[in-house]
This record gives C-alpha cells, sequence and structure tokens, in this order.
C-alpha cells in the first residue's frame, strides 16, 4: 500500500483540476493568447503541480520513510537515501 492510499482521492482531485488547467493553456495558445497571459497560467501549473509533489513527499516521510526508520537496518539508509534523491528532483523543477 503506497503512502498516499488515505489521501488518494484528494490527490486525484487536485490533479484533474491541473489537466484541466493544461488544457486551458492548450486553449490559449490555439486562442493565440498574449505571450504574457500563456506565461502566468504555466506558472499556476508549475506551483500547483509543485504542491501535489509537496503533499506525496509529506506523505512518503510519514508513512514509508516513518516506518522503514522504525525497521532500522540497510531498508532505513535506503529509504532515507531515496526520499533525499526525491527532495532534490523535486526542489530541481
Amino acid at each position: 500500500m503506497s503512502g498516499y492510499s488515505p489521501s488518494k482521492d484528494d490527490f486525484l482531485v487536485r490533479l484533474r483540476r491541473i489537466e484541466g488547467q493544461v488544457r486551458g493553456l492548450q486553449r490559449l495558445v490555439n486562442e493565440d493568447t498574449y505571450c504574457i497571459d500563456v506565461l502566468t497560467q504555466i506558472s499556476s501549473v508549475t506551483k500547483a503541480l509543485q504542491g501535489v509533489g509537496v503533499a506525496l513527499l509529506d506523505e512518503h516521510i510519514r508513512h514509508c520513510v516513518s516506518e522503514a526508520v522504525q525497521e532500522g537496518g540497510d531498508t532505513a539508509d535506503e529509504t532515507v537515501e531515496e526520499v533525499v534523491v526525491a527532495i532534490q528532483r523535486l526542489l530541481r523543477s
């Protein structure tokens, strides 16, 4: 079971909303909307995706990482390293 399973429906709602925003972006480009307005909407979509990423990371740390640390051993070390790499990726985006 994934760490985000209890919040899965909330994540799906947020992702569907983002999907709608992306379709809106396509419509703006198709309608030759002013560049700055399109860029503003791209920024909104980016922030929304980052919000989902941070929320997933939070769920992962609270569930998966916490569980692995309690178990200890190599699994704990690997899971902590995995989350560090995930945070680095999230910060680069």
